[in-house]
């Protein structure tokens, strides 16, 4: 679902894929420029909607724009929907900061943590530590590429045969050596599953697989801000999450979340770090989406008809301008939180949590 350009030619002229272009990182052309110093071109976003304008406008005199209408419910801060997308509800800034760095925290701490899976364990089989290994400049080396089994700087090891090496305790050039820097697969993180764990290959929740269950904290914390969505004298049951992973140029493109059993009950998407531009189509592709702003504390909701609708990200910003992000920069501006601060700079974080069944 990540960043491929790779699309039949028919979906390319669908107004969800015309959407997805038009908002999409594109580079200044320039054969000299460093691709990490080339410039993304400008793009228009007067037709974004703006959920922080909207909000601020209901504070200021309680008006909205058409089609957008408020709905009365527990929380401690307005929840807007939209007429045209029943079962889609917008809760602007519904994280504080503090949790907001609480869950980047355990985004790239505890939920990367086997038995949970991730992108790397078709390849790399589980790790452990990953964050820890990055601060610490590690890097992962297939085992077999050096005799040295007993170092001790080795401090982990999974079941392809992958272990981490101090940078010093490298096996020595000239031997035949498959390694990568843990800062790299750090980067190349695109998901995490917690809870019932999703099989990509086969689109379903495997049961039979080992895994922990989502953080009580995480599932209290979805309970509150699933309400508006749950039918009258429900409360929404926390079974699984996937947390996706975006850096400069990634993008996910249009899908249903339709693996779930029951449709009335809401995914719930927490939005961390950069912020991004989130397309809301209809039930068909070529149904024209709506393009809207996610800030970092930002919480959408997808219940009902909204299940039947497309939906992506097809661009995050990480230009200081644009990707919002001062408060978090304050709040991690601790030395110990340097290595957090560096990759939310750069990056955004999206856990959506489901009831299964």
């Amino acid at each position: 679902m990540y960043g491929s350009d790779t699309v039949p030619e028919d979906l390319e002229r669908t107004a969800f894929r015309k959407a997805e272009k038009k908002y999409k990182v594109y580079y200044e052309d320039s054969y000299k420029t460093p691709k990490k110093k080339k410039q993304p071109k400008p793009v228009d976003l007067s037709e974004v909607l703006d959920f922080k304008s909207v909000l601020e406008s209901y504070h200021q005199n309680a008006e909205l724009p058409p089609g957008i209408v408020p709905v009365r419910c527990g929380l401690d801060r307005p929840v807007f929907c939209l007429e045209n997308r029943p079962g889609f509800y917008f809760i602007a800034g519904a994280l504080s900061i503090e949790e907001q760095c609480q869950w980047i925290k355990q985004s790239l701490t505890s939920f990367p943590q086997p038995p949970n899976r991730t992108n790397h364990n078709a390849f790399y089989g589980p790790i452990n530590d990953l964050f820890i290994a990055t601060k610490e400049r590690k890097i992962l080396v297939a085992e077999g590429s050096s005799n040295s089994e007993s170092n001790p700087s080795v401090n982990s090891r999974n079941a392809q045969g992958w272990k981490f090496f101090e940078e010093q305790e490298m096996p020595a050039k000239g031997n035949s050596c498959k390694s990568v820097s843990a800062s790299v697969l750090l980067r190349k993180l695109r998901w995490s599953t917690l809870g019932l764990q999703f099989d990509w290959s086969k689109r379903n929740y495997d049961v039979s697989l080992h895994h922990n269950k989502i953080p009580d904290t995480l599932c209290q914390l979805a309970k509150r801000l699933a309400a508006p969505a749950m039918p009258p004298d429900e409360e929404f049951q926390p079974e699984a999450a996937i947390v996706n992973y975006f850096g400069l140029g990634d993008m996910l493109g249009g899908h249903l979340d339709d693996m779930e059993a029951d449709w009335s009950k809401p995914i719930v998407s927490m939005s961390l770090g950069c912020k991004a531009i989130f397309l809301l189509g209809g039930k068909f592709r070529q149904d024209p989406p709506l393009a809207m702003f996610l800030r970092s504390g930002d919480v959408v909701l997808m219940a009902g008809e909204a299940r039947e609708c497309f939906h992506g990200v097809p661009r995050i910003f990480t230009d200081r301008e644009n990707a919002e992000i001062a408060p978090l920069e304050q709040q991690f501006s601790h030395e110990e939180d340097s290595c957090f601060l560096e990759y939310i700079q750069t990056s955004r974080v999206n856990i959506n949590i489901r009831q299964v069944f």
